[in-house]
């Protein structure tokens, strides 16, 4: 599986065994921030196109020492926003041999879905994923999808237009919140799960919930992050720490990768934004999403995909 994201570009090679196991056998991610200064103009930049394309060189070198191998290629927000799509995924191809296929933010949400609920039970509640350049919304009831929605902002998007990547202003937080909450508020069927249950996922959210897990290491044994619980007091005074200092010093904080330090304050607004609307108090994390989620499909022969 390759999901090619707005921030990230990542391979899963998974072996499927005879009794329908999955084995993972290569995990590889690269930050090669696609969405970067696409602006208004919704175009992938020169820099970001080159970086994303030499890790897919990278991935087809490693891919080629496999013998019947299975690529299922998919790009996420930044492609399926871009007005220069086209010509970006003829040069992927051209240059890699991967097909990539765009998906909707419908298609992103449900696969998250899939991906979540496979291992982690949930009745009633939301999954948030928060990525690059969208985030992704379900709403489940009785186990089922209810809603599945994406919202064209995310950590880069936010964090570069509000200049949160350094140093942060109040006004420039301000105004981000008020954009996070205005877009959510639109959303007039999130108000049927206040005070439920929330689980997230995404980069910026998953290194929320690695500072937590490493804060309360035992003899330096961490918790695993799937599974995962947080309550909203702890996510919002972890979110206090890191507006206090600069990108140097949220990079220092273990569970904050360097590459992730000037966009997790914006990465990290949405899922706040849920947790006090709604009244939730407490969030619990995934490992599990889309690549998961295409995985299980693939395996159930029900991936439309060439």
């Amino acid at each position: 599986m390759i999901d090619l994201g707005s921030n990230s570009v990542r391979l899963k090679i998974s072996e499927i065994l005879p009794d329908n196991e999955v084995v993972t056998r290569q995990y590889i991610k690269r930050y090669v921030r696609l969405s970067s200064q696409m602006g208004p103009e919704k175009t992938l930049k020169k820099e970001p196109v080159e970086r994303t394309l030499d890790a897919l060189r990278e991935f087809r070198e490693i891919c080629d020492q496999y013998s019947r191998l299975k690529v299922i290629a998919v790009a996420t927000a930044a492609v399926r926003q871009a007005k220069n799509q086209a010509e970006f995924l003829q040069r992927a191809k051209k240059e890699t041999g991967f097909a990539i296929r765009v998906i909707s933010g419908a298609q992103e949400a449900y696969l998250d879905y899939v991906g979540v609920t496979h291992s982690l039970e949930i009745d009633r509640g939301l999954i948030i994923d928060t990525g690059g350049a969208s985030m992704e919304l379900v709403g489940v009831e009785s186990g089922a999808a209810e809603e599945t929605i994406s919202i064209p902002l995310g950590s880069v998007i936010l964090s570069q237009h509000y200049h949160l990547g350094d140093q942060i202003q109040a006004a420039n937080l301000f105004d981000a919140m008020v954009e996070v909450d205005e877009a959510l508020s639109h959303q007039r069927w999130l108000s049927r799960f206040r005070d439920s249950r929330i689980i997230a996922l995404g980069g910026c959210n998953r290194a929320l919930a690695k500072i937590y897990r490493w804060r309360n290491a035992v003899e330096g044994k961490a918790a695993p992050i799937h599974g995962l619980m947080m309550t909203s007091a702890t996510a919002f005074q972890i979110m206090h720490e890191l507006l206090e200092g600069d990108r140097a010093s949220r990079a220092a904080i273990r569970g904050v990768t360097r590459e992730r330090a000037d966009v997790i304050v914006g990465g990290l607004l949405p899922l706040l934004a849920l947790m006090r609307q709604l009244a939730i108090d407490e969030v619990e994390f995934s490992n599990s999403g889309l690549r998961e989620g295409l995985l299980y499909k693939y395996q159930e022969h029900k991936l439309d995909f060439d």
